[in-house]
């Protein structure tokens, strides 16, 4: 072949001109396409000059003397030929008419490469990172080599496996009286200040799952250190990641950390493993969607919360639950707890009363429980759990009622008995509810460093009532 081209003059022009081509284009600068800054007001700054899908990721150029050359913002909106952008984080310097440019993201091809991913992985076990996937504990980079997108399919319902076995989170309470099943999805409504970060502390220690992912959403920065060093401690850390995105991150950073740690458990449930999610709070990832929202100009409703906000809750919420199972039985599971703030301990907040309905059973913190000393302070008449009666067998079934009719007599009675209103031998079910106080308060209450599996609870519950059948 290299002798015909060189017997062929008019090959070889071509030949060369090709060559003399390529050495053109590697001396060539590489281009970008770029738009420009032309508003910021607020949390959002508009640009022109470019067209980029919503959940983009742009880079905004800082004039000389900053400490970084660039500023992380993402597309939220657009409007026509404008786009509005959020910035990742405060951000100062910026000059009207900056340049704006789209940033590749890494893992993305073809027409993904906008989408942005994040890593997931075995390595990650034990590690604490932010929002965006940047180790936060100092341990040196990720051991990973895989990036997903943060945003997945729905899940076909007919898919999912049912929820037909019991999760054994090692808290009397909630084993004996709002029996949990891996795969469920469950919210913990509690005001500030009520025993709310201990409770899951002890459910992140005790239950029996073989991974836990913990997303701190929105919450104090001091408050993220004393639950991974104190709350968690280092055992409940081994087999768990943690993605902290704190109050004062942007609420773009805490809505993907909420989004990044579902996305974790995803990956180690698509592994065939049980996953225990613990999100904190579902109330701050509301809150970080109705600024976002407000802020590119969707109108408000409820209590000043966008429509929005009450489709983003379900979305992210039905990504737990259990995987679809292989030929021998055999998947992986997301079991959620969501913490849900209740403002003033308001049970009907809007974004309370909307978990309430598209999560699988509730556990309510009742303050004055706490404020007489009763740990944890589940006020387990309000709470329930919408997949027990699959879980238990009818005799179990029978006894947890039992304990609510007792418990629910002495508390309707509580203030006459208090005051020796009553007069025993009146009321032989409630003679009995009184006699049985002492213990079932015992029952339900559990200190913070104790741990009661499964089998234990219900054997200690059914004991309650051994004498009253021997009497």
């Amino acid at each position: 072949m290299s002798g015909t081209v060189a017997s062929n003059p008019h090959v070889q022009h071509w030949v060369d001109a090709l060559t003399q081509a390529r050495s053109d284009i590697a001396r060539c600068t590489t281009t970008v396409a770029s738009g420009r800054l032309t508003r910021a007001v607020g949390l959002v700054l508009e640009a022109t000059g470019l067209q980029l899908p919503v959940g983009s990721d742009c880079l905004i150029e800082l004039p000389p003397g900053y400490p970084v050359r660039h500023a992380e913002a993402e597309v939220v909106g657009f409007a026509g030929d404008r786009i509005f952008l959020m910035p990742q984080s405060e951000v100062a310097g910026l000059l009207p008419g900056a340049r704006v440019f789209p940033r590749m993201s890494a893992g993305g091809t073809g027409g993904d490469n906008h989408t942005k991913r994040l890593p997931v992985g075995e390595g990650m076990l034990g590690r604490v990172v932010d929002a965006a996937g940047r180790p936060l504990d100092g341990l040196g980079p990720l051991d990973v080599a895989k990036r997903v997108p943060l945003s997945s399919p729905p899940v076909n319902p007919l898919s999912r496996a049912p929820i037909d076995s019991v999760l054994d989170v090692g808290v009397r309470a909630i084993n004996g009286m709002l029996t949990v099943g891996r795969g469920q999805r469950m919210g913990l409504f509690a005001g500030s200040g009520v025993g709310k970060s201990v409770l899951l502390g002890m459910m992140a220690r005790y239950t029996s799952a073989d991974v836990i992912v913990v997303g701190l959403i929105g919450e104090r920065g001091r408050e993220v250190k004393d639950f991974i060093e104190n709350t968690l401690g280092e055992e409940g850390l081994a087999r768990a990641v943690v993605v902290a995105a704190p109050a004062d991150n942007s609420p773009l950073l805490r809505l993907q950390g909420a989004a990044y740690a579902t996305c974790l458990a995803e990956y180690f449930r698509d592994q065939g493993k049980s996953v225990l999610l613990i999100m904190d709070s579902l109330t701050r990832y509301a809150m970080a969607q109705r600024e976002i929202a407000l802020a590119v100009g969707e109108p408000p409703a409820t209590k000043g919360y966008p429509p929005s906000v009450f489709a983003k809750l379900p979305a992210l919420v039905e990504r737990a639950g259990n995987g679809a199972r292989d030929a021998d039985g055999n998947g992986g599971s997301i079991t959620a707890f969501y913490t849900v703030l209740s403002e003033g301990d308001d049970q009907q907040d809007p974004i309370a009363d909307s978990a309430r309905a598209i999560l699988d059973g509730h556990v309510v913190l009742s303050r004055s429980l706490a404020e007489a000393g009763h740990y944890p302070a589940i006020d387990i008449e309000a709470s329930i759990s919408r997949a027990m009666t699959a879980l238990i067998e009818p005799a179990q079934f029978e006894t947890v009622r039992r304990f609510k009719q007792m418990l629910s007599r002495y508390q309707r009675n509580r203030d006459l008995i208090s005051v020796g209103a009553y007069a025993p031998g009146h009321d032989a079910q409630l003679d009995q509810a009184i006699a049985m106080y002492p213990k079932i308060e015992a029952f339900l209450q559990q200190p913070m460093d104790e741990r009661t599996d499964y089998d234990a609870s219900i054997s200690r519950m059914r004991s309650l009532f051994e004498p009253a059948r021997a009497a």
